[in-house]
């Protein structure tokens, strides 16, 4: 019975583990890199409305307005965070290969992905999340939606 309990419990902390959004490193062919481009807009637009919430909430000094300013910024920083895990964990893996014929372009345009997440990060200016959203939609033609 212990046995069967441990089993148990290393299947559930295995099966409750902390997701990466990147998916995973083994050969398992079960890719949408689509769903992962957008899925960095979506955390790109989120972004975007945090900074406008930062930026509303700076210099206030009520208690909903701090807290307010707290959350976002966390949760700025969370999705950028997201975005940079999925370009590193992910497309340059697993996706960018030294044998592709454009691969330092390739590697360019994923690299401005991270800078870009990077600085929108660690700023509040609207700019940043701009230049964010535009990087992430370069990659869109390596990685187009397929039709099924």
């Amino acid at each position: 019975m212990k046995l069967l309990i441990s089993g148990f419990t290393l299947a559930s902390a295995l099966l409750t583990a902390s997701v990466a959004r990147s998916h995973c490193q083994l050969p398992c062919g079960i890719y949408d890199d689509n769903a992962r481009v957008q899925s960095m807009l979506e955390d790109a637009e989120t972004i975007q409305k945090t900074v406008i919430l930062i930026n509303e909430n700076s210099g206030k000094s009520d208690a909903q307005s701090s807290n307010q300013l707290a959350r976002s910024i966390a949760n700025k920083e969370s999705h950028a965070q997201s975005i940079i895990d999925t370009i590193s964990d992910y497309f340059l893996t697993q996706r960018v290969k030294a044998s592709q014929d454009d691969y330092t372009e390739r590697l360019k345009k994923h690299h401005a992905v991270i800078t870009a997440s990077m600085k929108a990060k660690q700023n509040s200016d609207p700019q940043h999340v701009t230049e964010l959203k535009e990087n992430i939609i370069e990659l869109v033609e390596y990685y187009p939606e397929h039709k099924h």
